[in-house]
């Protein structure tokens, strides 16, 4: 690949040459089929080339691949909107369609602004941020973003920064618990206090961290108690469920995990588009819907591919597939398999920890070894996504283990035994390497 003349973003072992794929599995070139053990890049929610969303996207493509809302009749996307916020359980949401979880962070960025200026809070500009979590890759998000290797150079942040530490193990500096609590959101508190509620406008954060930290999960209580800490300032909560969102961590929404935590603004993308056609959402309630139509500014511009009815109509084909299969049921929470799977190898030598919950966990790995699991893992034919440099120090790696959420029971079991025999023989790699 040296030679290539595309420009991508680099892993640490070579790509595999595939001939397609095909469900939870990739085959390859060669014959072999590997298992998608992370949904490509946490992404490919119901597995690849479902027979559901294919047909769905062929004959909308027949239709008509494009029609700008604004001059055409947006049935399609209309639909769209309207199953979104049933499935999330958000009735009365406004709902805007973008191309990417990037813009339609922006977008909500821009609602939040728009929606306090509408108050007279013409003041209220800040979006504050934890010092752990990632938004997007655009200049505005890369320097909200608390994710560490992607921080841009200072000349580049537009003077944006982090604000407020999250409420995980060894990322709480002075936190007064020996474990986070839900009161560690008076660092939320504390973080609007001091930029001056006036001028803030919503904190934006992640309701489960993403691939940044690999799945830390928030308290009992912490998403509550930051939503009244910053709904007494009169600022604003945005969740980034890009990631989480629409079943991944077992529930419709990362953040249903806790109650009374509901967000005033949400974004989706992942789960809705499950690797299909790019496609975003940004979800805003009935009264920031009532202040956005009756303000005097106007709405943001939508971008080009914003919100076709080809986009929109593998959405719905996405969430029609993720009802048939119960992940948007918010009485039960699924994946205990997956969760069952990844706890059993906790006490191997090369694991640090485990963290995650339903489809999403995280396996944070003794240093140096990320590599050789990645590789052992790939000759047990799983194929798992690396995260790294999550602690302040810059050091920190592990594997991500989020595979699609209809993986069969034969699937998850198969995961489980090729992760085991894949971190034992790590283990013993870094033994063997020890003793030398």
């Amino acid at each position: 690949m040296s030679d290539s003349v595309l420009l991508s973003a680099r892993q640490p072992l070579p790509p595999i040459d595939y001939s397609h794929a095909a469900g939870a599995w990739i085959h390859t070139a060669e014959g072999d089929s590997l298992l998608d053990a992370a949904s490509g890049l946490v992404c490919v929610n119901i597995g690849h080339a479902h027979p559901h969303v294919v047909e769905q996207i062929t004959r909308q493509a027949r239709t008509a691949t494009f029609a700008s809302p604004g001059v055409l009749l947006p049935a399609v996307q209309e639909e769209l909107a309207g199953r979104l916020t049933e499935a999330v359980n958000r009735p009365g949401d406004g709902v805007s369609l973008a191309c990417s979880g990037t813009s339609a962070v922006e977008l909500a960025i821009s609602y939040a602004r728009l929606i306090q200026r509408s108050r007279g809070q013409d003041g209220r500009h800040h979006i504050l941020t934890a010092r752990l979590g990632y938004h997007g890759n655009s200049a505005l998000t890369l320097g909200l973003s608390g994710h560490r290797r992607r921080r841009p150079h200072p000349d580049d942040a537009l003077g944006l920064a982090p604000a407020f530490d999250p409420p995980y193990p060894g990322h709480h500096r002075d936190c007064p618990h020996d474990r986070c609590r839900a009161s560690c959101a008076d660092a939320v508190a504390e973080a609007i206090d001091r930029r001056g509620p006036e001028s803030v406008a919503a904190v934006l954060i992640e309701p489960v961290n993403g691939t940044t930290g690999g799945a830390y999960t928030p308290p009992p209580g912490y998403l509550a108690a930051l939503r009244r800490a910053c709904h007494e300032r009169g600022v604003l909560v945005i969740h980034d469920e890009v990631l989480t969102g629409l079943g991944r961590t077992g529930l419709p929404l990362g953040a249903d995990h806790c109650t009374d935590a509901a967000a005033d603004i949400v974004v989706l993308s992942k789960g809705l588009s499950a690797g299909y056609l790019p496609l975003a959402a940004v979800l805003v309630n009935p009264e920031g819907v009532a202040r956005l139509r009756s303000g005097p500014r106007p709405l943001p511009l939508m971008g080009t591919m914003s919100a076709t009815p080809l986009q929109a109509a593998a959405g719905l084909a996405v969430l029609d597939v993720l009802g048939e299969i119960g992940a948007l049921d918010p009485a039960r929470v699924r994946g205990g398999d997956v969760a069952a799977a990844v706890r059993a190898v906790a006490a191997l030598p090369v694991v640090q920890e485990t963290r995650g919950v339903g489809y999403f966990h995280a396996v944070e790995l003794a240093p140096g070894t990320q590599a050789a699991a990645l590789a052992a893992a790939r000759d047990e034919r799983l194929l798992l996504y690396p995260f790294n440099g999550f602690h302040a120090d810059g050091t920190g790696e592990g594997l991500i283990v989020a595979p699609p959420l209809n993986s069969t029971p034969s699937e998850v079991e198969f995961l489980a035994q090729g992760l085991r025999r894949a971190l034992e023989r790590t283990a013993a790699r870094s033994e063997d390497r020890s003793h030398r």
